[in-house]
């Protein structure tokens, strides 16, 4: 019996060895295998690259540079409309049909490609306003667009003085100050002037007697560019029920886009400003002063060597 169990004891030794031994063979094994799959990963990055310096041509380079540059002007021309909605659910459509086309998903492919045609005439008339508008801007625009600071001290000197008129004698106001994007929808639909902003331009639009008091005044790049326009209004339900139409179509519009809203209330006399959906509400002028230039020196800063506006 001690025989046995000594044979036993050893014969258990002698395996657990193995088993280490075969253990440490494994490892190394592995250990082999990752290197050598990373030397391979690595020389077929190599050729890669040499493959890519190889062939690839300065004109690579524009054509590529031109491309990026007419994607990232209509992102721009699109940014803060409804547009760049639709032009999303667009997109998402097109990557939904090229997914059932490879999971094999036969019905829904065949409806989505016969619907192409359709989807093609369907995005010219809803992309119409923005198509014209493209075309119209690139012809118009220069390509260098530089904010004088004097031009913006003074165009905000006009702006405070024709709101502390405005609402010393109670008239009702609604100003829209365009930055980044673009509000070409809503200035169609009002009516276009395109003039200078002086502090009488104002007062003679938003007089109750003006045809074209209702509505808001849109301002760019230190022009009046319409009056008469009217804003979409928030559905936010937890505005101050004090608050008009005037202030909820000045927060409404400012959800949607980066605009600042200058608001002369009719009732109080007050002068709010309204961006990011968020109110600031009984501005005298050099409240009023201030913030209008702490809104704008960032703007001007960044849009000093901006192409095409």
């Amino acid at each position: 019996m001690v025989c046995l169990r000594a044979c036993l004891c050893v014969a258990r030794r002698q395996a657990d060895m193995h088993r280490q031994a075969l253990s440490v063979c494994h490892g190394i094994c592995e250990q082999d295998v990752i290197k050598k799959v990373g030397r391979m990963m690595w020389i077929e990055f190599e050729n890669l690259i040499r493959w890519f310096l190889h062939t690839f041509r300065w004109q690579d380079a524009v054509d590529i540079f031109i491309v990026a540059y007419v994607l990232y002007k209509l992102f721009q021309l699109f940014k803060g409309t409804r547009a760049l909605q639709m032009l999303l659910g667009l997109t998402i459509l097109v990557m939904s049909s090229f997914i059932f086309k490879w999971a094999k998903f036969y019905t829904i492919s065949w409806l989505l490609n016969n619907l192409w045609a359709y989807l093609a005439l369907g995005v010219l008339i809803i992309f119409q306003p923005e198509i014209r508008r493209a075309l119209a801007h690139v012809g118009q625009n220069p390509l260098f667009y530089t904010l004088n600071p004097e031009a913006e001290a003074k165009t905000i000197e006009e702006l405070v003085k024709a709101s502390t008129t405005m609402a010393s004698r109670k008239i009702g106001a609604l100003i829209l100050i365009e930055r980044e994007n673009n509000t070409e929808g809503l200035i169609e639909m009002g009516t276009i002037l395109d003039s200078k902003l002086t502090k009488e331009i104002l007062l003679s639009i938003f007089l109750p007697y003006s045809p074209i008091h209702d509505g808001a005044v849109i301002v760019r790049k230190n022009r009046v560019k319409a009056a008469g326009c009217f804003l979409p209004l928030t559905l936010n339900l937890n505005l101050s029920k004090e608050l008009g139409t005037r202030h909820r179509a000045a927060v409404g519009i400012t959800e949607e886009t980066d605009a600042v809203v200058v608001v002369v209330s009719e009732e109080t006399g007050t002068i709010s400003v309204v961006i990011g959906g968020k109110i600031t509400r009984d501005l005298d002028a050099q409240a009023l002063r201030r913030v209008l230039t702490n809104l704008t020196q960032p703007q001007r800063k960044q849009s000093k060597r901006r192409f095409f506006g």
